[in-house]
């Protein structure tokens, strides 16, 4: 009983399948008919490309003067713009957080264990790190100076224009 009924299926599709392809088997002199007007027809214009004027050409002679830093922020010749001698740990291993600006860190909660409190910092991503005093975070070599119950403080050291660096304070408060 079921080889019969597969052999009608097979037969079928057989049937359908030879119908479709001779109704694209069919009459193509339209379609060879509009290929020729279009070969027949005449080549458009193309305008020329507009003539390239040369620009005139000016060589900077500043005798070793950078253009791009103003002179009101220059030391006098033979001084030494003071640093104070401030520079961030350059071969220090980064940390995880100092990936991250400070805006895209929220610090989420703290935790107590054994007189140590740590700071629970949250990144854009959603991933938490724990954080104590003397850990860095920032993209301006911050480094935690203190966990309170509702803020983490940071001092960070950042480029002060004039070749050397200067401190600054910056905190994270816990948000809700």
């Amino acid at each position: 009983m079921r080889k019969p009924m597969t052999r009608l299926l097979k037969s079928c599709l057989v049937i359908s399948a030879s119908l479709l392809l001779t109704a694209c088997a069919g009459d193509m002199q339209d379609l060879k008919g509009f290929v020729s007007e279009v070969k027949s027809r005449k080549a458009g214009h193309i305008e020329p490309l507009p003539e390239i004027k040369q620009v005139q050409t000016y060589t900077f002679a500043g005798a070793g003067r950078d253009p791009f830093f103003l002179a009101s922020d220059e030391a006098q010749e033979g001084e030494v713009a003071p640093t104070g001698g401030l520079f961030p740990d350059t071969t220090r291993r980064k940390e995880e957080l100092e990936s991250y600006e400070l805006d895209a860190l929220r610090m989420v909660g703290i935790l107590e264990q054994e007189e140590a409190r740590w700071a629970l910092i949250q990144t854009k991503d959603n991933t938490i790190y724990r954080v104590k005093a003397g850990n860095y975070m920032g993209k301006n070599h911050g480094q935690i100076t203190r966990i309170t119950e509702t803020q983490a403080d940071l001092t960070e050291i950042i480029p002060d224009g004039q070749g050397g660096y200067r401190e600054r304070q910056a905190s994270l408060a816990l948000t809700e």
